[in-house]
C-alpha cells in the first residue's frame, strides 16, 4: 500500500502523464496558497522585460539578490537548457543583473527533462525574493485510490524528488490518510508536523495551521495534488512553501471557474486545446498510426493491439459515446494535422454511438481535409449495415476491417507501402 501511494504520486507529478488535469504556474499557485493563509515567498510576475528592473528592486531585500524563475508547466527548470543554448531556467542574481538575465529567458523556449524535446515557451518570469532557509522539508497531499481518499505525505528531508527521497530516506517518510468527510484533524496535522521535524524555533500550533491551510485549499479548490518541495524553514522559525506544484480536477471546472481561468493554453499541445473545444479527449503521442475510437477502454485496447502487431499509436483520441458528425470531422482534422501520422485507424463499437453517424463523419472529413494517408475503418454495433453502406458508396478509398485484430494488422501493414 505504501508503494502504491508513491506510484500514484509519481504519476501525478509526471508532466507527460495521460490523466488530464489543470496545472497552474508557480506564481499562480503561490497567489492561491496565500489566499488560504499559507506562507509563500514574496514575488512579482512579469511578462515584459521593461518591468523586470522595478520588480527586482522591490524584491531585492537585505541581500541585494533576487531569484529569476522561468514559469513553465514542467519540472526540472533549474537544470534546463534554452533553445539558443542558454543554461538554466532559474538564476540567483544581483538586482542590477536581473534585467540582463531576464532578457535571455523571457520569450525563449526552455527544454527540461519533463518538457519534452520541443520545450515550453517562457512567457512569464517570477522575480522572487531570495529566501534564507535553514531547513528544507517535503510535504504533499494527493488522492490515493488505494486509500480511498486524500493522503498527506511528509518527510523531514526535501529539495529533491519524492522518488529520490523514498530511496534515500524511507524511514523518514510518513503518510497520513485523511477522512474526506471529517476533514483534517488537529491530531493529523500534529503527526504531519512531527514528521517534518522542524527546528525548535518553529511554533507548533502555527505549523499545524499551515498544514491545515494547505488541506483546506486542496479540498475547497478540488485539487488532485498539492506538492510542496521544498517546504522551507526560515531563520526566525516560520514555515514557508518555497515551491509548489498544484493540480486540479478537470471534472470540477464547472464550479471552479476562477481557478480554471488561470489555464495557460500556450503551455499545452495545441491539438489537445483544439480537441477540448470540441469536447474530444485527445492526447498526442509519438507514433505513426492515428487512432479514433469511441470509449477510453476500447481506445487503450486499440493502442495495445497496434503495438502488438509492430506499430506505434500517434495519439489517444476518444470521441465519446454520443459524438456528432461535426465532432468526427474535427477529430479527423486534428489527426491529419499531425505530420507524424502515416496511417489512420478508426475503431468504433456502436452502442449509444451510431455507426452511420460515424461513417458520414468519416466520409465528409476525408473529403474536406483531402485525406492523403491510408484509412482503415472497423465498425460494429448500432446501424452498422447503414454505416458500411455509406463507406462503400462514398468514393473515398477506405480499407475496411472485420474486427479489431484485423484492423490493427491492416493499419500496420500500410506503413510499409
Amino acid at each position: 500500500m505504501f508503494r502504491a501511494t508513491f506510484r500514484a504520486l509519481a504519476r501525478s507529478t509526471c508532466f507527460e502523464a495521460t490523466k488530464r488535469s489543470l496545472h497552474v504556474h508557480e506564481f499562480q499557485g503561490a497567489e492561491l496558497m496565500a489566499k488560504f493563509g499559507v506562507h509563500v515567498p514574496p514575488g512579482i510576475c512579469v511578462t515584459k522585460l521593461s518591468d523586470v528592473r522595478a520588480a527586482a528592486e522591490k524584491m531585492g531585500g537585505d541581500t541585494g539578490e533576487v531569484v529569476v524563475k522561468s514559469q513553465i508547466l514542467a519540472g526540472g527548470r533549474g537544470r534546463g537548457t534554452f533553445a539558443d543554448g542558454f543554461q538554466g531556467g532559474v538564476h540567483i542574481v544581483k538586482v542590477g543583473e536581473a534585467e540582463n538575465i531576464a532578457g535571455k529567458m523571457l520569450g525563449n523556449t526552455l527544454i527540461t527533462k519533463q518538457s519534452g524535446p520541443a520545450g515550453k515557451p517562457v512567457n512569464h518570469l517570477l522575480i522572487a525574493r531570495k529566501m534564507q532557509l535553514v531547513n528544507e522539508m517535503y510535504f504533499a497531499i494527493l488522492l490515493d485510490r488505494s486509500m480511498g481518499g486524500p493522503v498527506a505525505i511528509a518527510c523531514s528531508e526535501g529539495g529533491t524528488s519524492i522518488e529520490d527521497l523514498a530511496e534515500k530516506y524511507p524511514d523518514k517518510i510518513v503518510k497520513v490518510p485523511i477522512d474526506i468527510n471529517q476533514g483534517i484533524t488537529d491530531g493529523e496535522t500534529g503527526r504531519i508536523v512531527d514528521a517534518l521535524h522542524p527546528g525548535s524555533k518553529v511554533n507548533r500550533a502555527e505549523a499545524q495551521q499551515q498544514i491545515a491551510g494547505l488541506y483546506e485549499m486542496f479540498r475547497a479548490c478540488d485539487c488532485t495534488l498539492v506538492e510542496v518541495n521544498p517546504m522551507g524553514e526560515t531563520a526566525d522559525g516560520k514555515l514557508i512553501c518555497a515551491d509548489a506544484k498544484i493540480n486540479f480536477d478537470d471534472n470540477a471546472s464547472f464550479r471552479q471557474k476562477e481557478v480554471f481561468a488561470l489555464r495557460d493554453t500556450a503551455q499545452e499541445d495545441p491539438r489537445e486545446v483544439r480537441a477540448a473545444k470540441s469536447d474530444l479527449n485527445y492526447i498526442g503521442l509519438d507514433g505513426e498510426i492515428g487512432c479514433m475510437v469511441n470509449g477510453a477502454g476500447l481506445a487503450m485496447a486499440t493502442m495495445d493491439i497496434i503495438k502488438l502487431h509492430g506499430g506505434t499509436p500517434a495519439n489517444f483520441l476518444d470521441v465519446g459515446g454520443s459524438a456528432s458528425e461535426n465532432q468526427v470531422v474535427e477529430a479527423f482534422k486534428i489527426l491529419t494535422s499531425d505530420k507524424q501520422v502515416k496511417s489512420i485507424l478508426v475503431n468504433i463499437f456502436g452502442g449509444i454511438m451510431r455507426c452511420d453517424v460515424i461513417a458520414s463523419g468519416i466520409v465528409n472529413a476525408a473529403k474536406e481535409v483531402g485525406l492523403n494517408v491510408p484509412l482503415v475503418v472497423r465498425l460494429e454495433g448500432t446501424n452498422v449495415a447503414q454505416g458500411r453502406k455509406i463507406l462503400e458508396s462514398s468514393g473515398v478509398t477506405i480499407i475496411t476491417a472485420t474486427d479489431l485484430d484485423d484492423a490493427a494488422k491492416k493499419a500496420v501493414s500500410t506503413l510499409s507501402r
